[in-house]
């Protein structure tokens, strides 16, 4: 099941920004030492973790992606899409599992369901 999304909802890209310049400001630092070398690995995990990790829209599922692997979930699997205080969406899956949408927020969540081909279901 090798496909492109629909829609790729990814982290803001001011964090690669970020991150690189975190690690030009360690390079004097890791020319210290080779001890000191290592601090660098801090912004490159950064700067891979905000670009690989987001949430990946297909018409039948969602993919959840992290710095180290990913969840794919099916759209039947997934019984409320809800948001925390903070705006972050999480999917409450049909074993009660939770699931959160890495960079998908209240924001861009109609964005998603409209790739996903969801329709809007309100509660009473």
């Amino acid at each position: 099941m090798r496909s492109k999304p629909l829609l790729r909802v990814r982290k803001t890209g001011a964090l690669m920004v970020a991150a690189v310049l975190a690690f030009v400001s360690g390079v004097p630092l890791a020319g210290v030492s080779w001890a000191w070398s290592l601090i660098l690995l801090v912004p490159v995990a950064f700067f891979v973790w905000a670009w690989r990790a987001g949430t990946d829209v297909y018409a039948d599922r969602l993919r959840v992606r992290a710095l180290f692997g990913n969840t794919t979930v099916p759209w039947e699997r997934i019984t409320e899409l809800a948001p925390d205080p903070s705006g972050q969406i999480s999917a409450l899956l049909d074993n009660g599992n939770v699931i959160r949408l890495t960079a998908v927020t209240t924001d861009n969540l109609s964005r998603v369901l409209a790739a996903g081909g969801q329709e809007v279901g309100h509660s009473d």
